[in-house]
């Protein structure tokens, strides 16, 4: 296999991935709800309560399956429905449904009973407990640049606080070792003969969500910081007309910012604890609107991608066999003109994926000489006909 198509299977990959994180990835999402469960005491009350919080709190991200339409198709749908108030009762209630087919399935298998008598199954309860769960993924949506929809469809307006990256390193460390510590300390205690007790590590539990909140305080705080640095610079567009200051990993004081001007966008990066900014070299001109940018703004990924983009820029970049001399394309379609949509939020390169990150959440519509989309891509994967 040759050299370019190994590359090409590895930024398809990275881009798969850089989409798929586009929502906060499950593993925090389940170590909340399991944190949750044992800090606010759920086993004691209630049979198969962690469990229930910890598929709960995962539950609304079970709208990928509209990956399986294609990826302009999941991303039209992503934190939709499935992410709005109005369906977490529904959702509460399938998980308790679940909760009864395990319990019958326990009970068919036999499965022998510990000497301890457990808490009694209270699906009341338990709904309760897993919609608990599903608000906690709707709230660490929120922490995100990416950001949610809680009232749609009523209310279609994206929210995002941005005080969080999508994969967080110190949440995962947080909730994780919560969740760790207490199994490493009954070890410990039945090496030493001293007896285990049945739901312990609630209150360290309780503390790692207490960090949790505490972090999102304190990068709250660094957030409107970044803000006000932004606010006080001069511009060659001229004034002020939006800011966002979007998250990086782990470094709570370095933020990638976005500037609005009548003319033009500035972006660049801000440090909160020296109080600086440094702007990139070049600002992002506002492009020209021509026949192909208004083609490609009414098709499915135009319409999809306006909703959600905060900062959007729609550029016709050409031809498309100008901008992609290396794909084999039929002569017609070497004349279409392909359209690029981006959200400047995401121009910014984190872990050294040189920009692989932004270019999944990219788009791309290729336009004939009819003004009709041929073909649609999110990052360099292509929607399906």
């Amino acid at each position: 296999m040759r050299r370019r198509e190994y590359a090409d299977m590895a930024a398809a990959a990275i881009d798969r991935l850089a989409l798929y994180a586009s929502r906060v990835e499950p593993v925090t999402h389940m170590l909340t709800g399991a944190c949750l469960s044992r800090a606010l005491g759920f086993p004691r009350r209630a049979r198969f309560a962690t469990l229930a919080c910890v598929i709960a709190a995962e539950l609304p991200d079970a709208d990928y399956v509209y990956r399986l339409g294609g990826p302009v198709t999941y991303f039209q749908h992503h934190r939709g429905w499935t992410h709005a108030f109005w369906s977490l009762p529904l959702q509460a209630a399938f998980v308790v449904a679940l909760m009864y087919g395990w319990r019958f399935a326990r009970r068919r298998w036999k499965r022998r009973r510990s000497h301890d008598d457990p808490p009694p199954f209270r699906p009341v309860l338990l709904g309760c407990m897993a919609l608990l769960a599903q608000l906690s993924h709707i709230l660490l949506d929120w922490t995100n640049n990416y950001g949610v929809r809680p009232f749609a469809p009523w209310n279609p307006r994206w929210y995002a606080g941005e005080l969080v990256f999508i994969v967080e390193p110190v949440l995962l460390l947080v909730l994780g070792g919560a969740l760790l510590l207490p199994f490493i300390f009954s070890v410990t205690d039945a090496e030493i003969g001293i007896r285990r007790t049945r739901y312990s590590g609630q209150w360290i539990a309780a503390i790692a969500l207490v960090v949790m909140v505490a972090l999102w305080g304190w990068r709250w705080q660094q957030h409107d910081t970044a803000i006000h640095i932004a606010e006080q610079q001069e511009y060659a567009g001229g004034r002020v007309l939006r800011v966002s200051a979007n998250p990086y990993p782990v470094n709570g004081y370095r933020w990638h910012m976005v500037v609005e001007t009548p003319n033009n966008f500035q972006t660049g990066a801000v440090d909160t604890r020296n109080l600086v900014m440094e702007m990139d070299q070049q600002p992002t001109p506002k492009p020209a609107t021509t026949l192909s940018t208004l083609a490609a703004k009414h098709s499915l990924l135009g319409r999809a991608y306006l909703d959600w983009s905060r900062f959007p820029v729609t550029t016709d970049m050409g031809t498309v066999g100008e901008n992609h001399p290396e794909m084999d394309l039929q002569p017609q379609e070497r004349a279409f003109h392909d359209v690029l949509f981006q959200d400047l939020r995401f121009g910014y390169d984190i872990w050294n994926l040189h920009g692989q990150a932004s270019r999944a959440l990219s788009g791309e519509a290729w336009v004939n000489d009819q003004r009709e989309v041929e073909r649609m891509y999110l990052g360099s994967s292509e929607q399906n006909p």
